[in-house]
């Protein structure tokens, strides 16, 4: 049971057709500015059998579906557990996100191996994926002048600044916003988009851009000092842990 949500969700995992190794709640939970009419994001891992994999049958190796369930639209995706990996290891800041939710569904030994080994993953370069993010959030907040995206656009530079200075993957923006900084007026902005919903943002936006300019340089400055390192370290690791729970569970 996820207290901020108050729906049980662990059924919705035990019906998927091969073992899954973790689901945790991402989306606007996650961030910290869930609405009242906000769906639920459901992310993790199956565990295809190791004959679906040495067949000739291309496997399904992502699973979505969103349906309606205790009158709420649930999302759920799943990653078999190589590709999950492999996203991991291609600077993915969402797979890390995922691992790290606290909105925890199910758990495992697997996921707790996963999660220990974030820090061998972790590099520069994940600052590329956070000011690609936010470039995409700002493109639709221009487009809509909606919430969501603006909320979105300063959560992900937040994230990504806070990742380049600390080596920490934080993906709340409540949180953020005491840790890393930024606007005066985000929390009046998160309280009016779990109270409202995501419609139309009451902000002056060329405050709003000059603020998203000034993380954009933050994120940039952050970067070049960044002790992280400019590639991934844990490759072979998470290889032979892909292929151990694949070949014993």
């Amino acid at each position: 049971m996820i207290d901020d949500l108050d729906i049980d969700l662990a059924p919705v995992v035990a019906e998927q057709p091969d073992p899954v190794l973790f689901a945790t709640v991402c989306g606007a939970h996650l961030h910290g500015f869930p609405s009242q009419d906000s769906d639920v994001d459901l992310r993790g891992v199956h565990l295809l059998p190791a004959a679906d994999l040495l067949g000739l049958r291309e496997p399904a190796e992502t699973r979505s579906r969103t349906w309606v369930r205790y009158g709420v639209e649930l999302d759920l995706v799943t990653h078999d557990l190589r590709k999950f990996v492999r996203l991991m290891l291609r600077r993915n800041g969402h797979v890390l996100e995922q691992l790290v939710s606290p909105l925890v569904v199910h758990t495992s030994e697997a996921h707790r191996e996963l999660t220990a080994l974030i820090p061998g993953v972790l590099t520069s370069r994940h600052a590329h994926h956070y000011r690609g993010q936010a470039v995409t959030q700002w493109r639709l907040f221009e487009k809509t002048g909606e919430l969501k995206p603006l909320l979105g656009t300063f959560r992900v530079l937040l994230t990504g600044v806070h990742l380049m200075r600390t080596g920490e993957v934080q993906p709340h923006l409540p949180t953020l916003v005491e840790q890393a900084g930024g606007p005066a007026y985000l929390p009046e902005l998160i309280a009016a988009a779990k109270e409202h919903g995501h419609g139309a943002a009451d902000v002056d936006r060329t405050r709003a851009e000059d603020d998203v300019e000034r993380l954009h340089t933050a994120l940039d400055e952050a970067q070049a000092g960044s002790a992280l390192p400019a590639a991934a370290g844990a490759r072979d690791t998470l290889h032979d842990l892909v292929v151990r729970l694949r070949l014993h569970g």
